[in-house]
Formats: structure tokens, sequence, C-alpha cells
């Protein structure tokens, strides 16, 4: 291994990535260029997925149109806030990603290890498209994007309006842009180690 993956990411890193980010609520109007969207995506399609299945899909919506698409699915609390970022991305997940599995897994059958067994399909499908989800949050905030992560939203609503005839779901939704720090909050309390972590 080279010595220079071997070497650990300079602090400031660790700030712009984890421990300074914020999950953002209100936006400021600067928008996110295409250039930048691709960057973003040619990031975190490098990071690892189980036999590289890369099951994640993901919508960038920006425009007023796809945003009243996006309207009618949303959470009272979450509807402002969604309307006035520059972009929302839906994260998705391919459920018949495996299809794929012959151009990015091509030294072994991977696909024959999905087709035969649904439900690891679907495990796996939803395991690794969400890990593919919090890549895209670090590559974001490594571009100098901020970012604020979603549940609450109809995903059934948000199916038949962008993946009808598809075999794409929604899994979550990550508000992208320039994050206006007056729309922050406190930030919330974490697990320590020794209430979240075991050493065996």
């Amino acid at each position: 291994m080279s010595s220079d993956l071997s070497r650990a990411l300079h602090n400031d890193a660790c700030e712009t990535l984890f421990l300074s980010a914020r999950s953002h609520n209100a936006w400021l109007p600067t928008p996110v260029t295409d250039d930048t969207l691709k960057q973003l995506y040619d990031c975190l399609k490098m990071a690892p997925t189980s036999a590289n299945c890369s099951p994640g899909r993901f919508v960038f919506v920006r425009s007023a149109e796809g945003k009243e698409k996006l309207r009618p699915a949303l959470s009272k609390n979450n509807l402002d806030k969604t309307m006035a970022a520059p972009v929302t991305v839906i994260v998705a997940t391919d459920r018949l990603f495996y299809d794929k599995l012959p151009q990015l897994f091509p030294h072994a059958d991977a696909r024959s290890w999905f087709t035969s067994s649904p439900a690891v399909a679907e495990q796996t499908a939803f395991r690794n498209g969400t890990l593919q989800g919090g890549y895209l949050i670090m590559a974001a905030r490594a571009l100098g994007l901020d970012c604020g992560p979603m549940s609450g939203f109809d995903a059934a609503l948000i199916d038949a309006a962008f993946f009808q005839d598809t075999s794409w779901t929604a899994n979550f939704l990550i508000n992208l842009g320039h994050g206006d720090p007056k729309g922050l909050f406190g930030r919330s309390p974490r697990l320590a180690f020794e209430d979240a972590c075991v050493l065996a």
C-alpha cells in the first residue's frame, strides 16, 4: 500500500466532513451548477459497495417543475426548506441493481447471487444504496456544499411522481446547496463512546 494512502487526513478534513458540518434548514440562493453535481457523483461512485453493486440512484431536483412534483410528498416541517433549497436529491435504490453486475463485477457471476434470493437482493440494495447516500453527503461537504438530509416524506408519492414504470424506489432526501447559518438550531448531543461502542 502506498504510504500516501495509509496517512491520516489532516484535522481540517475531519472538521469539514464531520466535526463542524451541520444539517442545514435554511438556504442561500446561490445555485449549484451541473458541473458540481457531476463532480459530486464522480466522487461518491468510487466509494465501496458490496460486490461493487452500486444500487444507489440519484435524482437532482432543482427546477420549479421538479420541486412542484415533490411538494405533495413532503411533510409540513420539510416543505418550506425543500422549496428553498437549490437542489433536493432523491436518494433512490434500484431494485434490479444486479442487472448491472456483469458490467460492474465482471470477474464472477455475481448477478446470480441476487436473482436466486429476492430477500438478499432487497437487503443488499437497501443497505448499499443507503451507504451511497451517506457517501453523497461526505462528497458534498468535501466540495464545499451543505446538506440537509431528511425523512418526513411519502415515499409512495415520490415513487409515483418520479419512478413510475421503473425499478427505482425512494429511500431518503437530501437538500443541497449553501446553507444559511441563521437557520441552524443548537447542536444536539451525541452518545459517548461508552454508550454506543463495545470493545470485543
